[in-house]
């Protein structure tokens, strides 16, 4: 009984072994950013929550298309981790090559589907988001800004995905927080390519920072950021959003303004990555807050 009991305890620590380190391929906070901007595109172009039944294949959606491109990351960028990040869960032996192979097949049919069940337009729309992302990973991440340019794309496709789905394609508000979006992404891109020097050398990435040097480049990444700034007021002074909005926006403009400073100003990788994530963190909360608000 007691041999039963411990080899029970032993199943469960590697089950949870496991999925930690398919957590890790996922990355998990993307995938949920992906869901919940794609809601914020449906809410944003309806001026309400529409019915339920497209908030959760919307989301899904978005959360599977964008896992799939975070699992397969790990798949092409598997000689290159174990340079920038040998504690990633494939080069560290956590995850096994077929695994990620088979969660990539897994999630992007399921994301497929969900945007069928959405309409021809949302479908044609998520196979345009999914080829992107996946050539991206598999060819374009060494070209550099035109790499950069694919990935923003995607993540201001979220939005627009969002308004398409419940038929508001042509929405402004809706293309604004697209344009938002890509400004955003576009920065973090840029920056992040001035943390992977190393690994970047080895795979001759075309990265910015490789070009132009990691000073040039995070300056780039902050003007990007200055150039989102400016433009998150386009919905107010298109009288898209309320005050609210620009409260709201305030408060992220200021956190976001002082990010970019300390990024600027940053003497090393270790100084500047977290800069990164609080960045990425400040835009999703200012994203969820703005949904909540929006809704009540």
């Amino acid at each position: 009984m007691e041999s039963l009991i411990v080899q029970s305890r032993s199943r469960g620590f590697e089950i949870r072994k496991k999925l930690h380190s398919y957590s890790g391929l996922l990355k998990t906070e993307l995938p949920l950013a992906a869901g919940v901007c794609v809601i914020a595109g449906q809410v944003l172009a309806l001026g309400r929550v529409p019915e339920i039944q497209k908030v959760v294949l919307g989301f899904l959606t978005g959360f599977l298309i964008s896992g799939s491109e975070m699992v397969s990351n790990d798949y092409f960028d598997f000689e290159v981790d174990k340079i920038n990040h040998p504690e990633r869960p494939l080069p560290s032996g956590k995850a096994l090559l077929r695994e990620v192979a088979f969660l990539t097949i897994l999630f992007s049919l399921g994301g497929l589907l969900c945007a069928g069940f959405l309409g021809s337009v949302s479908a044609t729309l998520a196979i345009l988001i999914w080829v992107v992302g996946i050539l991206y990973n598999w060819k374009f991440k060494e070209a550099g800004l035109l790499g950069n340019i694919m990935v923003s794309f995607s993540v201001a496709m979220t939005f627009i995905f969002g308004g398409v789905s419940v038929g508001q394609a042509a929405s402004g508000v809706v293309w604004t927080f697209g344009a938002l979006a890509f400004l955003f992404d576009l920065s973090e891109e840029i920056a992040g390519g001035a943390m992977d020097l190393e690994g970047d050398r080895i795979r001759s990435v075309r990265s910015l920072a490789l070009i132009k040097g990691r000073s040039f480049a995070l300056r780039v990444s902050v003007i990007l950021l200055a150039c989102f700034v400016t433009l998150s007021f386009v919905p107010y002074l298109f009288g898209w959003v309320g005050k609210t909005y620009v409260v709201l926006l305030t408060v992220t403009d200021l956190a976001v303004s002082y990010l970019a400073y300390k990024l600027l100003t940053s003497k090393t990788t270790a100084e500047a990555r977290p800069r990164i994530r609080q960045l990425y963190l400040t835009l999703i909360l200012f994203v969820i807050v703005f949904i909540v608000l929006r809704v009540f």
